[in-house]
């Protein structure tokens, strides 16, 4: 009696260690979506050149006036958090007219002044939450002094060369990229990933997801 029961015991566990490793098997497979070109993602037809060329770049292009970005800011930074070192995020302003100019100038002026993450919430607050047009420097002045910024540094950065250069780059950059919309996110300076071609907001980092595992891999082959 005891050795039926010890054998019934030995088949349950391989039966069931069977079946773990069935399933185990069968995970990455469902994990592993493929995702095509020309559906779920565009290819460009003109490869922009990275920043870093050691690393797989993804850039966010937005602007603060889109509540659109405003709501895709807490996911992308939780998934920027969650990238291994070989991924380069980064964030580009769309440019379409001389206001989108002055926020573009914003962002950068933010960054030059070490203030991006102090001003990155309350301007997208302002313009994308509370409707504010920010449409002149010195209303945008007015809210970088209210976080605690001199007014009279912050002029003379959000005037400078360097920040007006970094103005053009972006513009440059957004129509190499074919930008349409925002949030866009272009992967390696190849891919451009749009919120209505993945089905969503979530489902385009899934995207990024797949075209950097396909650019790590490709790097890995060289």
């Amino acid at each position: 009696m005891r050795y039926t029961l010890h054998l019934r015991s030995i088949v349950a566990a391989v039966l069931l260690s069977c079946t773990s490793l069935m399933a185990f098997a069968a995970e990455p497979e469902a994990a592993a979506k493929a995702y095509v070109a020309g559906k779920d993602y565009e290819v460009l037809d003109q490869p922009v050149r990275t920043r870093d060329s050691k690393k797989i770049e993804v850039v966010e292009v937005f602007w603060y006036g889109c509540h659109h970005c405003y709501n895709f800011e807490p996911l992308v930074e939780r998934w920027h958090k969650l990238q291994a070192e070989d991924v380069d995020f980064w964030q580009s302003p769309a440019i379409w007219n001389g206001v989108m100019q002055l926020h573009a100038q914003a962002f950068y002026t933010a960054s030059a002044l070490g203030v991006s993450e102090k001003m990155q919430m309350p301007l997208f607050t302002t313009l994308a939450v509370e409707g504010k047009r920010l449409g002149n420097q010195e209303a945008i002045a007015d809210l970088f002094a209210a976080y605690g910024v001199n007014k009279d540094e912050f002029n003379k950065v959000f005037n400078s060369f360097g920040v007006k250069s970094q103005v053009k780059q972006a513009d440059a950059r957004a129509r190499s990229y074919k930008i349409s919309g925002t949030p866009e996110v272009v992967v390696n300076g190849k891919y451009r990933v749009t919120t209505a071609a993945a089905g969503g907001q979530p489902e385009m980092l899934e995207v990024v997801d797949f075209l950097v595992a396909k650019e790590r891999a490709a790097m890995a082959a060289q």
